[in-house]
């Protein structure tokens, strides 16, 4: 049998803990994995900006992406491998680029997931054109922004239509507060969306190929204590709805790797974000929840790489609609939903690979984040992030509460 080495590459930014680890843990899994006639090996390397002649092939099987949305350099490159080499990517560069959050929303509205109201309303500045004046004199109508929010209800958040990070939101709790925040807002274009109030459990459902995580959220703890380290705090049936959701969006979208945020209010879930295709993934925000996520960009990164799945390049959304025109119960329509992205992930077929090449992976990560290099992947991003008198306090906390987590994961001894 010959064999054949599948080059993944890693597209990254200021990332700095998940790259070293998940280096380190493939150099430590050593793999060769019999696919066919052949015997597959992996080399991991990380991808550059530099200039590239279009017709110039791709080396790599495999790219994971963390920089296309901030640089366009990096995005149109992996476009063209995209199209002209058969490159595999997280997440598809043509769906980051224009899948905003209005957009998430209108989809899953239309596929019958219970979206908070939402309006969009029109920016409080626009920049200068030459026909601006002509244009909104004959067609942008005056509106009573009071008006509108007495529709939709308070309390509600204002938001960028497009925006991430939690930059320019605001809650706002009545009619002074909604007109103040629209004069400060500019020229973003807004969101004004009907808050789920009071709601008793925040959720981030996080998805990685058909691989699904789920962490309560404190969006008003400091950063490094809003992924709480509560577990077992879903009953198996909401698991399951939540996970379904996740994957019907990332599959709708064409996202292997994305973040879905979901409010519980009397006993019913409502996503309120899921435009999140480039998640959080430093350890100094995920610390005990950190392992899962290097494992599980591992075991799919592994998976695409080995069987060259093929990059669905098109957005083929018409068996989603197909679902939802069949008048189902939101139950039904969700497992309608999830027979197709399970279909779409293969995850029949992942889960039975990894059960035949990947049965250590868990006990070689369960080692690692033992390790003196894995502190050290933790105690660099510390450093870059946190004031130096910190450094060694916060180093410890995350490092702790990665140990809680050998101690209480599968690969325990």
């Amino acid at each position: 049998m010959a064999t054949v080495t599948r080059r993944i590459g890693l597209s990254l930014g200021a990332d700095i803990c998940w790259p070293m680890c998940y280096e380190a843990m493939m150099k430590r899994l050593d793999l060769r994995i019999p696919v066919g006639d052949d015997i597959v090996d992996f080399e991991v390397e990380r991808v550059t900006i530099e200039p590239f002649d279009l017709r110039q092939p791709c080396r790599y099987d495999l790219v994971v992406d963390r920089l296309t949305h901030w640089y366009h350099t990096s995005r149109e490159w992996i476009k063209k491998s995209v199209l002209m080499d058969n490159l595999y990517v997280f997440n598809n560069p043509w769906s980051v680029q224009s899948m905003e959050k209005h957009t998430s929303y209108c989809a899953m509205m239309a596929l019958g997931l219970p979206i908070p109201d939402t309006w969009m309303i029109p920016p409080k500045e626009y920049d200068p054109k030459d026909d601006l004046e002509t244009t909104l004199s004959r067609y942008a109508r005056l509106f009573d922004l009071g008006q509108v929010g007495s529709k939709l209800g308070y309390p509600m958040f204002m938001k960028p239509f497009d925006g991430g990070g939690w930059k320019g939101v605001s809650r706002i709790d009545s009619e002074a507060a909604l007109r103040a925040s629209y004069e400060e807002s500019g020229k973003n274009v807004m969101h004004i969306q009907r808050a789920v109030d009071p709601f008793d459990l925040f959720v981030r459902v996080i998805g990685f190929g058909p691989q699904t995580y789920f962490v309560r959220y404190d969006p008003t703890a400091p950063l490094h204590d809003r992924y709480t380290l509560d577990r077992d705090f879903l009953p198996d049936d909401q698991r399951k709805m939540l996970g379904d959701m996740c994957l019907t969006i990332n599959t709708f979208f064409g996202w292997d790797f994305n973040s879905c945020e979901a409010l519980r209010k009397d006993g019913r879930w409502y996503p309120i974000d899921f435009a999140n295709a480039c998640p959080d993934s430093q350890v100094t925000s995920l610390h005990y929840h950190f392992p899962w996520l290097v494992v599980s960009n591992l075991k799919w990164s592994i998976f695409v790489a080995a069987t060259k799945r093929k990059m669905r390049r098109t957005l083929d959304w018409d068996p989603y609609y197909e679902v939802a025109a069949r008048g189902l119960s939101f139950a039904d329509r969700l497992d309608g939903y999830a027979r197709i992205a399970r279909q779409r992930l293969e995850a029949d077929r992942f889960e039975e690979f990894c059960a035949t090449h990947l049965r250590h992976v868990d006990e070689v990560a369960w080692d690692f984040f033992g390790s003196d290099l894995a502190k050290d992947a933790v105690r660099q991003k510390v450093t870059a992030l946190f004031p130096a008198h910190e450094i060694e306090e916060f180093t410890e906390l995350f490092w702790k509460r990665i140990q809680l987590w050998r101690q209480q994961s599968a690969g325990g001894r």
